[in-house]
C-alpha cells in the first residue's frame, strides 16, 4: 500500500493535467483523476511493467473519461462537435489516422520506424502525451522529444507519399 501511496503523489499531477487536457474541465479532471487512481489501485498487481507506469495510468484515464462521457451524454455530443472544428484544418498524419483506410498503412510504416521514433509517435498520438512527459520517460528534455517526434511524423508523411528511404 505505501508503494500505491508513492504513485499517487508521484503521478497524480500529470494524470490530472492530462484529463484535464481532455475534458477541459477542471471538475471533470477531479472525477475521472480519482476514478483512475481507484481503478489503478485495484488493478496495480496487474501492472507487468512493460510500459512507463505514467503511460500505464493515462491509458487508464483515457478509458475512464470515455466512460465518463458514455454516462453524460450531453457532454460527449459537446466533445464530437469540438472535435470536428478541430480537424477541418489542413491534413496531418493525426487526421489521417481518423482515416479507417489509413490506419493500417500508418501501423504498418510506423511498425517499420526504428526507435526511439516510433515510441515517441505512437505515446504522442496515441497515448496524447506532452512533449514533457515524453521527454520524461526517455530521460531527456521536452525539445528533445519535440524534435524526435517531428521527425518520425516526416518520416511517415515521406513514406506515405513514396519516398521510402530513412534519413
Amino acid at each position: 500500500m505505501e508503494e500505491f501511496d508513492q504513485i499517487y503523489k508521484t503521478y497524480f499531477h500529470d494524470v490530472f493535467l492530462y484529463v484535464r487536457s481532455l475534458s477541459k474541465s477542471e471538475s471533470i479532471a477531479e472525477e475521472v483523476t480519482s476514478e483512475t487512481f481507484f481503478k489503478a489501485l485495484r488493478a496495480v498487481g496487474k501492472f507487468r511493467g512493460e510500459c512507463d507506469i505514467r503511460v500505464w495510468l493515462c491509458q487508464i484515464a483515457k478509458n475512464c473519461y470515455y466512460t465518463y462521457l458514455k454516462k453524460h451524454p450531453a457532454l460527449a455530443n459537446l466533445e464530437e462537435a469540438e472535435r470536428a472544428n478541430e480537424l477541418q484544418s489542413t491534413d496531418t498524419v493525426e487526421e489521417r489516422i481518423i482515416d479507417k483506410s489509413k490506419v493500417m498503412q500508418i501501423h504498418r510504416l510506423l511498425h517499420d520506424l526504428n526507435e526511439p521514433y516510433k515510441e515517441v509517435f505512437t505515446l504522442r498520438v496515441f497515448g496524447e502525451l506532452g512533449f514533457r512527459e515524453i521527454g520524461d520517460i526517455f530521460g531527456k528534455t521536452d525539445n528533445w522529444a519535440c524534435v524526435t517526434y517531428h521527425r518520425a511524423r516526416s518520416k511517415i508523411i515521406d513514406k506515405m507519399e513514396g519516398n521510402h528511404d530513412e534519413k
